[in-house]
């Protein structure tokens, strides 16, 4: 990208969007702090701030005005952007605003941090064992989930400011970043009247978990297609270690799930008589989703990801000469291309380095008048997408893109079967059919439903054509199989010059492992997250829910987006292992720093923190309740210790604090204990402390009033099922705002109709192909 075309960011960030930057900064954008980003650890500080300048003071208005994006976050009480009538100082920028709960609403004023926000947010509530308390993913992701929206949202806006001639205010809550990103908690809730528990890491709606091997730990499972069994079962029957699975009732998948507790007993038998990385290496060789659980120290060995450039090197004096390695970006971005070396944090007197912000493009949208001052436009009204996914990562990615505007053609077939439409396990709802599934009702609301037989020539030539016509492509086959049908980017680029395509295979269209098929479990495992979701002196637990499809599919919409701002099109070759490993936070730099080390107490006790004591989750009245409560300062901890009357020092220090930690739990157990959660969180906040109850997926949707009164679970009707909620939009654009317009598509609902408008087919031609067996 020419230096003159580089997107100005102002950084006004803390740790609720210190991850929003630095996307910003992995797509090559000019990243300004005023701040110097606070007490962090060197590791912690060259993760969050590298690639960054700092500017010691400067004018705030003039900083804004020569600025495309303000990103800023914090408590709603500290925003300097903010005026008291809640409308942006800056209103010519785009200017987006990270708060725990949003700007609006009756909690809007709380405070929070990771812990507070992953438990408000219902993510706390899935981690853990049945009994132990719950813990959220580690590496703070419920606060880089937020800042992963906020980038989102930044490029939303600078793509809806070409539209409309002008900047607008951009409103995040951290905890509906959370809230949206849990798979089934509370859509579970919504379609069946329950929710998922914590189990320890045992997934509920798909056989996929952790198993021990003879060294180590694997994750892996049998869900998926019908192939992943059967291959399975194979590998087992040549080693003569299948057992009773020989027997043919096995082969039925209901029977399968219904005797679980079986099968897992003997394909970990299979496991624990080999080392993790032959298991692994196996596996892939039978593409199988199996994958070892390394530490984050080890991600550098990892060929895959150094073939591929992930890593990017920090420089700095802090660091070892030639510089460290550090987790990378989630995709190789034209801005910021690979390898990837970026200086620490510098002091700077010239505010910016580009010869001028990248302005506003008064250009009209695909399908859409141009011009300034247009009312009724969406960030990417007139943009089609021909999506091409399944499962999760990727209908997550084009539900995003959806609800901002863009036209989703969804290509499916009863010969592909997307597990989230024909799985028992995943239908949630107890009647559920492929046509009222709950999964994916929730996740490909505001799609147009196509059915074509891609295994017929005439499928693959109606899909090329479809191809022509669209703007952007998004796909999650396995490598290699949109070239063998004429769809890979040079074909599609050949046809239309300018297309996007977004391709989110599991670790990328390159490397040495390209053909690694991956589930969740497997990409946390590799990517170093799943082996700190140890108890002290446990093995792994993993997670139960599919974080990082979400994460990946955040990913791939910032990718999308960066390419449409920039008007061009290109290849987003996304590895869903390199977004995830992207999360890792400073982990990488920990092993490559001594001071950067992470804490061992806070090893140990994974709801504990270096900067915050007491932080924790706590028993609460009732049967299996909780509340979370931070305490950074020592305002915050003489609050605390006068509401609880604890009988301990109510001025100490943090360092004191943390040295009389356990003393501190077992009295502040002793008191949330008699205490209704939200009562106590209430309480607390009053105070100025930190907290919030630990909430299910009933919770979200049935009792949290912050979420009610955002509306963050609009009700859509669907042609089965009527009136349904659906989880809501994140990124909430003032002038532009995003919003749920369709239920989900019934399978080829909107077959005859695309195929008219997009192809220009007639009747005959529409009967002809039903009855050819085309469209189905």
């Amino acid at each position: 990208m020419p230096d003159r075309a580089r997107l100005r960011v102002l950084d006004l960030t803390d740790e609720l969007a210190f991850q929003g930057a630095r996307l910003l900064v992995g797509l090559g954008a000019e990243v300004l702090r005023v701040d110097d980003g606070g007490p962090l650890g060197a590791a912690a500080a060259a993760h969050w701030h590298a690639g960054k300048r700092r500017l010691p003071g400067g004018d705030l208005d003039e900083l804004a005005a020569g600025a495309d994006v303000v990103l800023e976050s914090g408590p709603l009480r500290e925003l300097r952007g903010i005026r008291p009538d809640g409308s942006s100082r800056w209103p010519d920028a785009v200017h987006v605003v990270v708060t725990p709960f949003g700007l609006t609403g009756p909690r809007r004023h709380w405070l929070a941090g990771d812990l507070v926000l992953a438990s408000a947010g219902g993510m706390s509530w899935l981690g853990g064992r049945a009994d132990g308390p719950p813990k959220p993913p580690p590496r703070e992701q419920a606060v880089q989930l937020a800042g992963a929206h906020a980038a989102i949202a930044a490029l939303l806006g600078v793509l809806a400011a070409d539209r409309i001639g002008t900047g607008q205010l951009v409103d995040i809550s951290a905890q509906e970043a959370v809230a949206a990103t849990l798979e089934t908690a509370a859509i579970s809730w919504i379609h069946s009247g329950r929710f998922p528990v914590r189990n320890g890491g045992v997934y509920e709606h798909v056989a996929h978990r952790i198993f021990a091997a003879a060294d180590g730990h694997v994750a892996g499972g049998y869900s998926g297609s019908n192939r992943m069994w059967t291959d399975l079962l194979a590998w087992m029957v040549e080693e003569g270690e299948a057992g009773e699975l020989v027997d043919e009732r096995y082969a039925d998948p209901v029977t399968r799930w219904r005797a679980r507790p079986t099968v897992d007993e003997i394909v970990a038998r299979f496991a624990a008589k080999r080392t993790a990385s032959a298991l692994a290496e196996q596996a892939r060789a039978r593409a199988l989703p199996w994958a070892e659980v390394v530490p984050p120290a080890r991600l550098t060995e990892n060929p895959q990801l150094l073939a591929r450039d992930f890593f990017a090197r920090v420089t700095g004096e802090a660091l070892p000469e030639a510089g460290a390695l550090n987790t990378g970006f989630p995709w190789n971005a034209p801005g910021r291309p690979r390898p990837v070396t970026l200086h620490p944090l510098r002091e700077t007197h010239t505010p910016w380095h580009s010869t001028h912000p990248r302005g506003r493009r008064a250009v009209a949208a695909p399908g859409l008048p141009g011009g300034p001052g247009l009312s009724g436009v969406r960030a990417l009204g007139g943009v089609r997408v021909l999506d091409l996914t399944w499962v999760l990562a990727g209908p997550y990615a084009t539900k995003v893109l959806a609800e901002h505007g863009a036209e989703i053609v969804k290509v499916e077939s009863r010969h592909r079967q997307d597990p989230t439409r024909f799985a028992p396990s995943m239908r949630l709802r107890p009647d559920g059919g492929p046509d009222s599934s709950g999964y994916f009702v929730n996740f490909n609301r505001g799609k147009r439903g196509v059915a074509l037989n891609l295994r017929t020539e005439r499928g693959q030539g109606l899909l090329r054509e479809l191809a022509a016509r669209c703007d952007v492509v998004v796909e999650n086959f396995s490598p290699g199989v949109l070239a063998r049908w004429g769809l890979d980017y040079p074909s599609l680029r050949a046809a239309n010059p300018d297309v996007i395509l977004l391709s989110m295979a599991g670790v990328g269209q390159t490397g040495p492992w390209r053909d690694a098929v991956t589930f969740a479990d497997t990409l946390a495992g590799m990517s170093g997250l799943s082996s700190e979701t140890r108890d002290p002196g446990g093995p792994p637990q993993g997670l139960t829910f599919g974080l990082g499809d979400m994460v990946a599919a955040n990913a791939g919409v910032l990718g999308v987006l960066d390419l449409l701002a920039a008007g061009r099109g290109g290849l987003v070759d996304l590895s869903q292992l390199e977004a995830m490993a992207a999360t890792m936070g400073p982990a990488v730099l920990e092993a490559a720093l001594p001071d950067g080390e992470r804490d061992q107490r806070t090893a140990e006790h994974p709801n504990r923190s270096t900067r915050a004591c007491p932080h924790g989750i706590y028993p609460a009245a009732g049967e299996d309740r909780w509340v979370a409560i931070a305490v950074r300062t020592d305002e915050q901890w003489s609050a605390l210790a006068e509401l609880a009357g604890l009988d301990l020092p109510r001025h100490s220090g943090l360092a004191a604090r943390r040295a009389d930690e356990d003393r501190i739990d077992a009295a502040l157990a002793a008191w949330t204990a008699t205490e209704d959660a939200a009562t106590t969180a209430e309480r607390l906040q009053a105070a100025g402390v930190p907290a919030a109850p630990v909430a299910t997926g009933r919770d979200l949707v049935e009792a949290d009033e912050q979420l009610a009164a955002r509306g963050f679970y609009p009700t859509l009707t669907h042609p089965l099922i009527g009136p349904v909620r659906h989880e809501g939009v994140v990124a909430r654009l003032s002038a532009t705002p995003g919003r749920l317009d369709a239920p989900a598509p019934l399978l080829g609902e909107h077959t005859r109709d695309v195929l008219r408008e997009l192809l220009g087919l007639d009747e005959r031609e529409l009967t002809e192909l039903t009855e050819a067996g085309v469209l189905e």
